[in-house]
């Protein structure tokens, strides 16, 4: 597993930067929802294979719509295996 992420200020930046560690702050409640999703998301990549690219949090739960962009993608231990 890896983590990506980008700043949060108007900065130009491009390409998501590899962090060494990463920090949520939510709810009980969110943390639920987060939870609900990631599992959604593996169930997911188990159906699809290879051919799943990503899922937006936001896009399967309305909580979190004006929250920052969290993704998840295919970590290429799975890619290749």
């Amino acid at each position: 597993m890896k983590l990506f992420g980008y700043l949060a200020s108007g900065s130009q930046q491009h390409v998501p930067l590899e962090l060494s560690e990463a920090t949520l702050s939510a709810s009980p409640e969110e943390l639920r929802e987060i939870a609900g999703f990631l599992l959604h998301a593996a169930k997911t990549m188990d159906h699809l294979g290879k051919s799943f690219d990503h899922m937006h949090l936001s896009d399967a739960s309305r909580l979190f719509e004006s929250s920052p962009a969290f993704i998840v993608a295919m970590g290429e231990s799975a890619q290749a295996g």
